[in-house]
């Protein structure tokens, strides 16, 4: 398979947040790079294009856009 992305992403494990729209869903950041990430869902979950994401671990806040979704699991890019 080629690889598609600009950056390498970091195997992680980390308790996060989704939220907008005024409902939050907890789910688990598998991998990350500074331009986007990989998130497991506790279930099939519908998420809206655009969201933003809260790593519990220092509180620190994205904004991402959806870029792919697969199963429980979800590909972000990070919107700056």
């Amino acid at each position: 398979m080629i690889e598609r992305r600009k950056l390498e992403r970091i195997e992680v494990d980390e308790v996060a947040y989704i939220f907008g729209d005024g409902a939050s869903l907890r789910c688990r950041v598998i991998n990350m790079s500074d331009q986007g990430a990989a998130i497991e869902l506790p279930s099939r979950s519908y998420v809206n294009p655009t969201f933003k994401l809260m790593l519990d671990k220092d509180r620190s806040v994205r904004s991402c856009r959806l870029v792919w979704s697969s199963d429980n699991l979800i590909g972000v890019k990070f919107e700056f």
